[in-house]
C-alpha cells in the first residue's frame, strides 16, 4: 500500500506546473557613440528612443532560452550621441503547462525577470561611455504581450477575410 501511496505521488508531481531560472547572462552587447568628444562639449538635450523586443527557443527537454533585446538610440539635438544594445538571455526550466501558459510564460513572465538585468547593464554601459545612466522606466510585458496576442488575432481575421 505505501508503494503504490509513494508511485501515485510521484506520478501526480510530475503533473504539476514546474518553473525555475537556471542561468541569466548577457548574449550580446554593444556601444557606439559616433559623435564622441564633440558630443561632450554641447548642451545636452537628449531624446531617447527604445526597441523593445523578445524571443524564445526551445532547449533540450523542458529547458527554454528566452532573449530580451533593448536597442536604445540617444540624440541630442539632431545628432546621434550614442547607440546602446543589450541581449539579456536567460534560460528557463518549465514544464507541466498548457499551451496557452507557456506562451504567455516565455513572452511576458521571462522577459519581465530579465528586464531589470538588461536595465541595469544598459545603465551600465552608457555611464562608461561618460553619459548619464538612462534610467529606463518599468515595462509591462502582460500588457505588450496582450497587444502582440490582439495584432495576430486582427491578421488572422483580415488574411481570413482576404480569401
Amino acid at each position: 500500500m505505501t508503494e503504490q501511496a509513494s508511485s501515485g505521488a510521484a506520478a501526480q508531481g510530475e503533473q504539476n506546473p514546474q518553473f525555475s531560472l537556471q542561468r541569466i547572462y548577457v548574449r550580446d552587447l554593444s556601444f557606439e557613440a559616433p559623435k564622441s568628444p564633440e558630443i561632450f562639449r554641447k548642451e545636452w538635450t537628449p531624446s531617447v528612443a527604445l526597441d523593445l523586443n523578445t524571443r524564445q527557443k526551445p532547449l533540450d527537454g523542458d529547458f527554454h532560452e528566452v532573449v530580451l533585446t533593448l536597442s536604445v538610440t540617444v540624440k541630442n539635438g539632431e545628432e546621434t550621441a550614442f547607440i546602446a544594445e543589450v541581449q539579456q538571455a536567460g534560460i528557463f526550466l518549465i514544464k507541466g503547462l498548457d499551451a496557452a501558459s507557456m506562451s504567455h510564460t516565455l513572452g511576458a513572465f521571462c522577459p519581465n525577470i530579465l528586464f531589470p538585468y538588461a536595465r541595469e547593464t544598459l545603465d551600465s554601459l552608457v555611464v562608461r561611455g561618460s553619459f548619464p545612466a538612462l534610467m529606463l522606466a518599468p515595462v509591462n510585458f502582460d500588457a505588450l504581450y496582450a497587444q502582440e496576442l490582439q495584432r495576430i488575432q486582427q491578421q488572422a481575421g483580415e488574411a481570413t477575410t482576404a480569401h
